[in-house]
């Protein structure tokens, strides 16, 4: 049983604390091309908090899609509001999440983004 009309994997939205600096790792570091942004956008009706369970009067500074190679798309968001932020998950803990990316040369890929000051965590795995 799935879905009805399931054709798989459109886009992962997450948020990140700065726009700027997700942008130049998207398409600077990992090669992704910049999509499209828009923003702002805010409610007063509380669409907000239902559509997207954030505080009613939370404001998506901007929101920007990335399109990497030929898999799915990603989403991510500039949020401000009044009840804060909290810090990043570990991947233990709700909402911990990762991203992974089928590459040719595993030792090169890694290679290449400890050269380019991404934090890379343990080694590759076989």
């Amino acid at each position: 049983m799935s879905i009805p009309g399931l054709r798989g994997l459109d886009h992962v939205g997450f948020t990140v604390p700065d726009i700027e600096a997700a942008t130049k790792f998207f398409v600077e570091i990992l090669g992704c091309e910049l999509i499209y942004s828009l923003g702002p956008f805010k409610s007063d009706d509380g669409w907000m908090a239902r559509q997207l369970n954030v505080h009613p009067d939370a404001v998506i500074v901007q929101n920007r899609h990335f399109r990497c190679g030929h898999g799915s798309n990603f989403e991510i968001f500039h949020y401000e509001t009044p009840d804060g932020q909290q810090p990043q998950p570990k991947n233990s803990d709700l909402g911990g999440h990762h991203l992974a990316f089928y590459v040719d040369d595993l030792d090169a890929a890694v290679a290449y983004l400890k050269k380019n000051e991404v934090k890379v965590l343990g080694e590759p795995v076989a």
